[in-house]
Formats: structure tokens, C-alpha cells, sequence
């Protein structure tokens, strides 16, 4: 009994780690490990607050939406993700779906981040994860591209203090160099300026060298300074950008478009709103859930897509392992409690995890440190966000996204496979009219690329004493067709009229449709009185092609074999049609040895 219940305790403690990865690394948490967390969610904290204000732009939320956003993911994955690096909150690409699918209304965008969350922890529990195994790497990529080409020239209107642009691409783009005439010249002047800055920035901290600990005091705080200078340039920015506006506004001369007065305090914690009360009527959930449509399958399909592609890098890098099914189960919950405090849907961030991950973090209560920045700027700081030119914002996005168009897989494709360069193209083309379209038709023609062969396959054709068919792969009906073909304009056309044997070793599996093909197939040859043999068949096809009972089929162990066969009955036929013209007598099916 004792032993029963050691084993019953072991296996309760094991289910417990698996569905709470922090039992697994709080045990042994350190003050080395506390440190090294702490100083990464504080660096992670200032990227993530001007980011997260800038972001909710591009989902055309008010700016508060983007820090209500930004702190759920931090403390939910400290306790359900399984990657120490990764970070939740509001991305570019996830903003982008948004704005496209929540039509700038908060009641759409947290009622699609309440869903969102439930479909992800649907599929978290049934362990479909899989499904996005679908979505081939030419598709993200188009998406991605795409999504940085659509979100950076969207903040070309703010960066230049433009109004009432439209929002779909091809009419940004046009009314954009239309009323370009109109661009406010401060506002201009101080986007350009916060652009340079930030890259000057980033390329300093690429050229930052390691240094060693026994460099002089003096040396290592040089470089602590220039290293947080240039990991934190996005507050830095934001910061510099407020205080130039705020000196403005002292003057009684306010020459910049500001971001405006921001509701102060931490959200409320509430259920998402199930229906919406406008003028004309109320809105009910059914009907906002058909207005939302395609997002309702896009948004946590991409969401997922984005934080496990994300995760298995870094765990590939760091080596470590993750589990996509734990992380699904860790977005649902995140998107899931983040609509009870008014945020809309998040993902993992590619560009601060690899913030955290060059940070040195050790465990995800890096994230608890990011997560309490963001709320302390909630409580005590909103009041300062008014004096935030928008044109500083924007830079701070431009910057972010430039680095998602990948202008070199364009080029990698052409030189590896050019046929990828269909979906990729495709996508990325589609995005511009609409986001759930290009990836649609991304992944519809990636599949039709991955189901052509096997309507398609090659087909060996060689010319023995008897003509020699050998599918290059596995035959499924979609190819039975194309195979009926290929051997009756091989063997049964005029003027002359073969028999057949049908090389099966590449044949692992078949399906109904392919066993009737066939059987019409051998009907045929005996209608002509030719013979269809076939060799190398697998022991698992030939039982079902026997338990089908097929009129006039057998088969031989070697290719030596049925030729031999066949060889006879042509003689044996030609010596029957010469003496009394009767008709050759074969067996109608089994297996010759």
C-alpha cells in the first residue's frame, strides 16, 4: 500500500510540473538567478512601455490600451511558459491583426482577446498544436514582410503629422504622396531626428565589445552606461521626444501633435463586454462575433504561430526544451485573464526576448519585474504620456518592424527551391488587401504544392519483354487516375497492345479508390488478353489487394519472375490461338512464388 501511494504522489508531482513549469525551477532558484532576472525585466520594462504605446496606435486603440496589454502575459508565463526568454505582450504583427479585425473599437479588440484565449486553450487541451505544422515557412515570411511593409509606411502619415489618411494601403499610399504638401514641418523635423537616433543607436550597440571582468572599475562602467544607453534608446527616444514638447508647451507655443491626455490609474478588473450599446441599437455578441469573422481563427493561429516559432529558437539556442502544447495552454490564459483588464490579444516578441535572452535572464520571473514596471507606469505616470509627440512614436515603430522585411529570402528561395516563391509571393501580395486573405491563399497554395505530387507522381516507364511501370512514390487516389492514363497510353493504345508489369515497391499504403482503379485496370488488360503482373508489393498492400478479391490479379516476388511468366503465357497463348483459336485459360487471382 505504502509503495502504491509513493508511486500514486510521483505521479501527481509529475502532472503538476508539466502543467506548472515553475515547480520545476523555483526549487532551485538562487540570489545569482534573482539578480540576473531582475536586471533583465527591468531592461525588457523600459522597451516594453514606449513600445506598448506605440503599438496600440497600430491597432487604433488609445494609446493606455497598449500598457493594459502588457502586463498579464508577464505574470501568467512566469508560471505556465516553458522558455525562460520569452516575453508576452503587444507585438507589431498582432497589433496589425487588430486594427484589421477589431475595426478600432476596444469592446471588438477585448471580446477577440477573451476568444482568442479560449480557442488557443481549446487547442492547448486537445493538443493541436500540430496544425500549425500547415503553415510553411514561404507563407510567414510573406506575412511577415508584408505586415512590416503595411505597418511602417502606416506611420509615414504620423511621422510627416498628416490627417485623415485612410487606413487601406493602396489608398495610405496614394493619399499619402497626394497631400504630402501638407506635412507639418516640426512634426517632420522631430521623426527624422528620433529615426536617426534610434538607429545610430542600434548600430552603436552592435559594435559594443565584450569586456572582461578584470577591466578597470572605470572601463566596465563606461560600458554598463553605454550598453544601457543603447539596450533602453526606445524610452530614451520617447523620453528626450517629451521633454523637447513639454519645453515647447512652457512657451505657451505647442508646435508638435501630442499624444493627449491618458486616463491615469490601473484598469479595472471586469468581464469582457458581450454585446455593445451604440446610438442606433445594441449589438449583440452573435452579431459581433460574425463581424469579426476570420479573425476568430487568425488571430490565435498567429499568435501561437509567432510565440512557439519564437520559443524553439531560443530553446534551440540556449539548450533547452520547450512544450508547444504548455505553451498554448500559456497564451489561452494569458488572452484569456488580459480581457478581464482591457487588453486586447498578445503574443510572444521577438524583439524582447532577445532583449531578455542577451540580458542573461535565468528563469521566466524576469518577466514579474517587466510586468510591475508596467503597472507602476500605469498607476503613476499616464499624466506624463501626454506630452509624447506621435511623431516619436512612430519612429519607435518604423524602427521595430524595419527589421521583419527579410528582402534576402526573396533570393535564398530563387537559388533553393523556386517553386516556394509562389506562396511566398502570393502572400505577400494578398496582404496589402487583406491580412486574412494573403494568408489564406498563402496556405492554400502551399498545400496545393504538398498535394501535387501525390496527384502527380513521377512514373518510371522502361521497355522490357513486357513494358515496365514503376510509381516513384506511394500511390493515393488522387494519383490513380493519372496512373490509369499513363499506362493505357503506354500499353493499350493502337498499334501495338502490351502486357504490364507494375513495379509496387515504393507503394506503402492504398485506399479504396486505388484498389477499384486497378480492378478496372486489370479488366481491361483481360479484355485485350494481356496480362498486368505485379512485383514488390509489401506484405501489409498485398493483404488488402487480396481481402479486395480482384479478377485477374497476381503477383510475383521479382521483376525475373513475372517476365519468366509472362513470356509463357505469350507462347502458351500463341499456341492456343494457332491450333483451335480458343481463348488462354489464366488464374484469376492470388500469389505466385
Amino acid at each position: 500500500m505504502a509503495e502504491r501511494d509513493q508511486e500514486w504522489q510521483g505521479l501527481c508531482c509529475r502532472a503538476a510540473k508539466k502543467r506548472l513549469p515553475v515547480l520545476r525551477w523555483l526549487p532551485k532558484y538562487s540570489l545569482q538567478w534573482l539578480q540576473l532576472d531582475f536586471v533583465a525585466g527591468l531592461t525588457v520594462g523600459l522597451t516594453v512601455v514606449p513600445q506598448a504605446l506605440a503599438y496600440a496606435a497600430v491597432a487604433g486603440l488609445p494609446v493606455q490600451y497598449g500598457l493594459y496589454s502588457s502586463f498579464m502575459g508577464c505574470f501568467v508565463y512566469c508560471f505556465l511558459g516553458t522558455s525562460k526568454d520569452v516575453t508576452l505582450g503587444p507585438t507589431a504583427i498582432m497589433s496589425l491583426l487588430v486594427s484589421s479585425y477589431a475595426f478600432h473599437d476596444p469592446t471588438y479588440a477585448i471580446l477577440l482577446a477573451f476568444l482568442s484565449g479560449c480557442i488557443q486553450l481549446a487547442m492547448g487541451l486537445l493538443h493541436l498544436g500540430f496544425l500549425l505544422d500547415f503553415i510553411s515557412y514561404p507563407v510567414i515570411k510573406g506575412f511577415t514582410s508584408a505586415a512590416a511593409v503595411t505597418i511602417g509606411f502606416n506611420q509615414v502619415k504620423t511621422l510627416l503629422g498628416l490627417q485623415n489618411i485612410p487606413r487601406q494601403f493602396v489608398l495610405q499610399v496614394y493619399y499619402t504622396f497626394r497631400r504630402i504638401g501638407e506635412t507639418r514641418i516640426w512634426d517632420a523635423i522631430l521623426g527624422v531626428f528620433c529615426l536617426i537616433f534610434l538607429v545610430g543607436l542600434q548600430q552603436m550597440k552592435k559594435g559594443i565589445p565584450r569586456i572582461h571582468q578584470m577591466e578597470r572599475l572605470y572601463v566596465r562602467a563606461s560600458h554598463l552606461i553605454v550598453w544601457t544607453a543603447t539596450t533602453a534608446r526606445n524610452a530614451l527616444v520617447v523620453l528626450f521626444a517629451g521633454l523637447v514638447a513639454y519645453s515647447f508647451q512652457v512657451t505657451g507655443f505647442q508646435p508638435f501633435t501630442l499624444t493627449g491626455a491618458t486616463p491615469q490609474g490601473l484598469p479595472p478588473f471586469q468581464p469582457p463586454m458581450f454585446s455593445k450599446v451604440t446610438p442606433n441599437g445594441t449589438i449583440s455578441f452573435q452579431e459581433m462575433v460574425q463581424a469579426m469573422g476570420a479573425g476568430l481563427a487568425v488571430v490565435p493561429l498567429m499568435g501561437l504561430l509567432e510565440t512557439v516559432a519564437i520559443a524553439k529558437a531560443f530553446a534551440s539556442q540556449h539548450n533547452y526544451q520547450i512544450d508547444p502544447n504548455q505553451e498554448l495552454l500559456a497564451m489561452g490564459f494569458t488572452n484569456l485573464l488580459g480581457s478581464f483588464v482591457l487588453s486586447y490579444p498578445v503574443t510572444g516578441s521577438f524583439g524582447r526576448t532577445a532583449l531578455n535572452a542577451q540580458t542573461g535572464v535565468c528563469t521566466p520571473a524576469g518577466g514579474l519585474i517587466t510586468g510591475a514596471l508596467v503597472l507602476l507606469s500605469l498607476a503613476y505616470l499616464t499624466s506624463l504620456f501626454y506630452y509624447i509627440p506621435k511623431a516619436a512614436l512612430a519612429a519607435v515603430i518604423i524602427c521595430a518592424v524595419a527589421p521583419m522585411f527579410d528582402a534576402k529570402i526573396f533570393h535564398t528561395l530563387w537559388q533553393v527551391k523556386r517553386l516556394d516563391l509562389v506562396p511566398l509571393c502570393v502572400t505577400f501580395l494578398l496582404c496589402f488587401w487583406e491580412v486574412q486573405y494573403g494568408i489564406i491563399a498563402g496556405v492554400l497554395v502551399s498545400g496545393i504544392l504538398l498535394l501535387y505530387p501525390l496527384a502527380r507522381p513521377q512514373i518510371k516507364v522502361l521497355e522490357h519483354e513486357a513494358l515496365f511501370i514503376q510509381p516513384a512514390s506511394g500511390l493515393y487516389f488522387p494519383a490513380i487516375e493519372f496512373l490509369r492514363d499513363t499506362v493505357q497510353k503506354q500499353a493499350l493504345s493502337e498499334p501495338r497492345l502490351r502486357s504490364v508489369i507494375l513495379d509496387c515497391t515504393h507503394v506503402s499504403s492504398i485506399d479504396y479508390t486505388v484498389v477499384l482503379g486497378l480492378s478496372e485496370l486489370l479488366h481491361e488488360f483481360q479484355r485485350r488478353r494481356l496480362s498486368l503482373a505485379f512485383v514488390g508489393l509489401q506484405s501489409h498492400v498485398l493483404q488488402v489487394l487480396l481481402a479486395a478479391d480482384l479478377e485477374g490479379f497476381y503477383n510475383f516476388p521479382s521483376l525475373k519472375d513475372a517476365e519468366k511468366s509472362i513470356e509463357e503465357e505469350l507462347c502458351n497463348a500463341s499456341d492456343i490461338l494457332f491450333n483451335d483459336g480458343s481463348e488462354s485459360i489464366l488464374p484469376t487471382s492470388g500469389i505466385i512464388q
